[in-house]
């Protein structure tokens, strides 16, 4: 009778908290719109999982009326990443953020971990509960120095931030359900409290293929938007078509007092499997921020943006002393450079398209309203 009461316990418990979070309506993608961001086509899911043996997972949190938060795991493939490393570069946009472990991955070249994203209080606990799941892989038995990488946006406008919730079963959770194919996207994972240009943000992702005059190569792309600015999508000033965007007031009111925050941040991680070094794929970094500015993110004094790439072409065996691989050369570079900046811009966007409205601290942050996003297409004849 006590383990019946028990069980019964823990039912109602479990409908209280699936209770307690917003219903998950289903939302389109950009390209679920008609929307064709640049001229490249995407891979066959169009995610960051299109590059070959890189797969995402996710812990959502949400409890009660303030926790909203979560972490998001990227592998660049499903091995030991501490024995079989691969090359990586870690470009800053603007500073203003918590990126653990990015010193070492621009010192070396390489990346050693899973790419973890989380919010900004929970970095060390996420980077610690990492270093156990590195530590714990067999082969690492002896290893006495471990790069986690782990990286932020704050999700403290909808996320009781400072209770840092993210916990060790959280982080392996993640990294255990990381798989290929389509992701989830919006409120979910390191994106469940963020908010991007006044709207919710979230988790998104977008792929580009080169065809194979270009070298057949593909370029993966996954945010976790939480920035703001004057929202543009594909070309079309959405933000001033809503009335809603940073700065409004302060140039039509004289007082900026009920603006949008242009404040946050944005985690871009990159994935491909063209064969590039550490160098090449800082460069392919850089040029993400140019897909971050084609939707109007204002890169403010409080936004840390951030752009994390590597590549699975070349792995870097640990014990190796002697190493020999291919690169691209410098005029194979800029269809990359394409690749990633519409990559980039798509993949924020899914990150608006893919969240829904979130309640947490006492505040609500509305989804981005596609039906009206459709009448502002309609108005400047880019949808029938």
């Amino acid at each position: 009778m006590h383990r019946a009461a028990s069980q019964l316990f823990v039912l109602f418990a479990a409908l209280m908290l699936l209770s307690t979070a917003p219903a998950q309506e289903l939302r389109p993608r950009a390209a679920d719109l008609g929307l064709k961001i640049g001229v490249l086509p995407s891979g066959p899911v169009n995610a960051i999982t299109d590059v070959a043996g890189v797969t995402v997972g996710q812990t959502t949190i949400i409890r009660g009326d303030n926790v909203r938060t979560g972490v998001t795991a990227v592998l660049p493939h499903g091995g030991n990443l501490f024995q079989e490393k691969v090359p990586a570069a870690i470009f800053v946009g603007n500073g203003f953020g918590k990126l653990a472990g990015s010193t070492q991955v621009n010192e070396l070249g390489e990346i050693e971990t899973p790419i973890l994203l989380t919010s900004t209080l929970s970095v060390p606990k996420t980077s610690d509960a990492l270093l156990d799941h590195m530590l714990g892989l067999k082969g690492n038995e002896n290893v006495r120095s471990i790069n986690p990488v782990v990286a932020e946006t704050n999700d403290g406008g909808l996320n009781d931030i400072r209770g840092r919730h993210v916990t060790r079963d959280d982080v392996f959770a993640a990294i255990r359900n990381a798989k290929s194919g389509p992701i989830e996207e919006g409120s979910v994972g390191a994106g469940t409290g963020t908010v991007a240009f006044g709207w919710k943000g979230g988790i998104g992702s977008a792929s580009r293929r080169l065809t194979v005059a270009l070298g057949g190569y593909t370029i993966g792309v996954l945010v976790q938007s939480n920035f703001g600015g004057i929202l543009s999508i594909d070309g079309v000033p959405v933000a001033k078509e809503l009335e809603q965007y940073y700065l409004k007031n302060a140039v039509s009111k004289g007082s900026a007092e009920s603006d949008p925050s242009a404040d946050g941040s944005i985690i871009i991680v990159i994935a491909t499997d063209a064969p590039l070094d550490h160098r090449q794929l800082r460069r392919l970094a850089e040029r993400s921020m140019a897909g971050l500015a084609r939707t109007g993110s204002s890169m403010s004094n409080g936004s840390g943006d951030y752009a994390i790439a590597f590549s699975t072409a070349n792995r870097i065996n640990a014990s190796q002393q002697v190493r020999d691989v291919k690169v691209l050369g410098n005029d194979a570079m800029s269809p990359l450079f394409q690749a990633v900046i519409e990559a980039t811009e798509e993949a924020i966007l899914n990150s608006l398209f893919r969240a829904t409205t979130m309640n947490g601290n006492g505040r609500t942050v509305e989804a981005l309203p596609i039906d009206k996003v459709k009448e502002i297409f309609r108005k400047y004849g880019r949808l029938k």
